[in-house]
């Protein structure tokens, strides 16, 4: 009877060194392993063909074009994080652009209007294609540590037609919040 309670509290002690054993090796793994459910940090500038930053993107751009650009559709938006000291300092928001030959012959003039969190920024009309930029001050008080949504509407569209039915707008590449 003694070696069988022996044999008892030996099995008992194997098993409870083997749980306590497994465990920690499982948690060690646990806090080394990363996970792609954890978005990544959201960026002040955002370049549109950076694969991080589509997360970014909240609406109305087309898929990425020749690996640099995309179109987007006459309303878009994009969240943003504030540069450090934009509560105390304001920030200049900046939009790279470009608007193609074949766009202004269609419509001839474009107009972009932009809200950051819902302070209107005055808009930018267009007259000739090429590469622009769009630059306004944001004031200090529209930034309150978190992040912010700069929305975006253009007074024109056109369809490229051809079987493509989408929206186009401009092409942008980069929209970026910058400190002061």
């Amino acid at each position: 009877m003694r070696k069988l309670i022996e044999l008892f509290l030996l099995v008992v002690l194997l098993l409870a060194a083997t749980l306590a054993g497994g465990g920690c090796r499982r948690q060690e793994r646990e806090r080394l392993e990363v996970t792609e459910e954890e978005p990544p940090p959201l960026a002040s500038v955002v370049h549109v063909a950076d694969p991080a930053a589509a997360a970014q993107l909240l609406k109305g751009f087309h898929a990425l074009e020749q690996g640099s650009w995309r179109w987007t559709a006459g309303s878009f938006a994009v969240a943003l994080r504030p540069p450090a000291r934009a509560s105390e300092r304001g920030a200049r928001l900046t939009v790279r652009l470009s608007i193609p030959d074949v766009v202004m012959e269609r419509l001839k003039t474009l107009t972009l209007k932009a809200t950051v969190d819902g302070t209107a920024l005055s808009p930018e009309t267009y007259s000739k294609p090429g590469d622009h930029v769009y630059t306004r001050e944001i004031p200090p008080g529209v930034f309150t540590g978190k992040p912010v949504v700069a929305d975006f509407a253009l007074d024109k569209t056109f369809a490229p037609g051809g079987g493509d039915e989408r929206e186009l707008g401009i092409i942008v590449t980069t929209i970026g919040l910058e400190a002061k």
